[in-house]
């Protein structure tokens, strides 16, 4: 153990920590969640440490020598090969100042082993002084969350556009294959099969866009704004520096926050991200819920499509078959939905000039997006790519459908076609069969008719 002193005196730091006095005393504090902020997050500020250094150095407020040993540290840090060094609880101070000073420290530690300095020396590289120099927990833990998000957002993205496009590719392949819709869950008018999953492609279409117009404000931040978004103690062109070098590191158009206080203060855009993933799992959640009925059965239910066999359904039933992804991705949708709910509690929940709730919107935020990244993976691979149609359930369900009355209304009138309709239950036959029975249309009018009434195929 090594002794280190802070202004509340001194604490046994272990000597292969690269962590110092700030951290453990937080361990001794903290351990609610039983889970440290995600890396996602400490990656995120490392960059932004990275950034600050250079920005420093080219202000001339940091030696050469200095921000080229922060520099180097964090290079090490991205490796990965550091991450047990990053063990503060999610749940600590709400600012994240625990976690910040974590990093500050073991960034310093490593800058210090860099320049022939051993760890806790606090006469070379300082964790204050010179690793946080002109920044402040209330503008870096924020930043990070940003950065975090928009890192994870690519890959969110590309999966939610690839579960689009295999449904695209099977609106395609059912584009002719007719059947009764249905609203209320009780016979509606005609439909097709590819009509049905195009529909479901263009509602994920328009999510990734909402996600991606949330995602632009997250590129705006409040680094350098120091305590309270005024940026005092640091020169007008720090904020610019930072986004400079920032933007280089991690090829992103970051900007300057049009109003620091503002940034520092609200966590908005944030919540509005969140939001937008939200809708994103609210439509995933309900498209497995369509092809969970559409596969029901299959000799009691819908039957209508017929999804990839995973795994055996029951451990008693022989021959049972689930729709265990579908019923996967649902919970994870539900679960996606609780972590917004929590972000959209916490980011409301700001007081005057900070909000004291950043952790939990970090740790929530990085849960959706993994989640839902791997969701759409899964949905699209294990369940979408191997849907097969059931295109003769499909043709009996098109013809005995209730809903299909309406389309013959302007044919025969509405009078003759409630005939058909009571004849029809009477005999058990289908209003195709009574209509060319009694010569009302021929077989090419009639065919022409329905397949008009389901508009264009995609």
């Amino acid at each position: 153990m090594r002794t280190e002193k802070d202004s509340l005196g001194e604490v046994q730091v272990p000597d292969e920590a690269y962590y110092g006095v700030h951290t453990v005393r937080s361990l001794q504090n903290f351990n609610v969640a039983g889970a440290p902020v995600p890396r996602e997050v400490i990656r995120a500020i490392v960059d932004l440490k990275w950034a600050c250094a250079r920005a420093n150095q080219s202000l001339g407020l940091l030696t050469a020598e200095k921000a080229e040993a922060i520099t180097a540290a964090c290079q090490k840090i991205f490796s990965g090969s550091l991450d047990n060094q990053f063990p503060i609880d999610i749940f600590q101070a709400g600012s994240g100042t625990s976690t910040n000073m974590n990093v500050n420290e073991v960034i310093a530690n490593l800058a210090n082993e860099l320049l022939g300095q051993p760890r806790g020396d606090r006469q070379g590289v300082h964790p204050n002084d010179d690793v946080n120099k002109g920044e402040s927990t209330n503008n870096v833990f924020p930043s990070a969350i940003k950065l975090a998000c928009v890192a994870l957002h690519r890959p969110a993205v590309a999966s939610l556009a690839a579960l689009g496009a295999a449904l695209r590719v099977k609106a395609l392949e059912f584009a002719g294959m007719f059947k009764s819709g249905r609203t209320h869950l009780q016979d509606a008018v005609p439909v097709t099969l590819g009509q049905e999953f195009s529909a479901w492609a263009r509602a994920l279409e328009k999510d990734a866009l909402r996600l991606q117009n949330a995602c632009a404000f997250l590129l705006e931040l409040g680094i350098g704004g120091n305590a309270v978004g005024t940026g005092v103690n640091t020169p007008q062109a720090f904020r610019a520096a930072i986004i400079r070098e920032l933007s280089a590191l991690t090829e992103q158009p970051w900007r300057v926050a049009e109003d620091g206080l503002e940034a520092t203060q609200f966590l908005t855009d944030l919540a509005g991200y969140s939001g937008a993933l939200r809708c994103a799992a609210a439509d995933v959640g309900k498209i497995c819920n369509d092809l969970r009925l559409l596969a029901s059965g299959p000799n009691t239910g819908f039957n209508e499509v017929a999804l990839p066999a995973v795994e055996p359904g029951s451990s008693i039933m022989p021959g049972k078959i689930n729709p265990s992804i579908c019923e996967a991705a649902n919970m994870a949708c539900i679960q996606i939905m609780g972590h917004d709910h929590a972000v959209q509690l916490a980011c409301a929940a700001g007081q005057l000039e900070i909000n004291t709730h950043m952790p939990v919107v970090a740790a929530n935020l990085v849960a959706e997006l993994k989640i839902f990244d791997r969701c759409c993976v899964m949905l699209a691979e294990k369940c979408i790519a191997g849907i097969a149609a059931n295109a003769a359930v499909c043709q009996r369900h098109f013809e005995t459908s209730l809903g299909l009355p309406t389309i013959l209304n302007p044919a025969l009138g509405y009078d003759r076609v409630s005939q058909l309709v009571k004849e029809a239950r009477q005999t058990g036959k289908t209003l195709r069969e009574l209509v060319l029975e009694k010569n009302l249309m021929s077989a090419a009018d009639l065919d022409a008719l329905l397949t008009s009434s389901t508009g264009p195929n995609l």
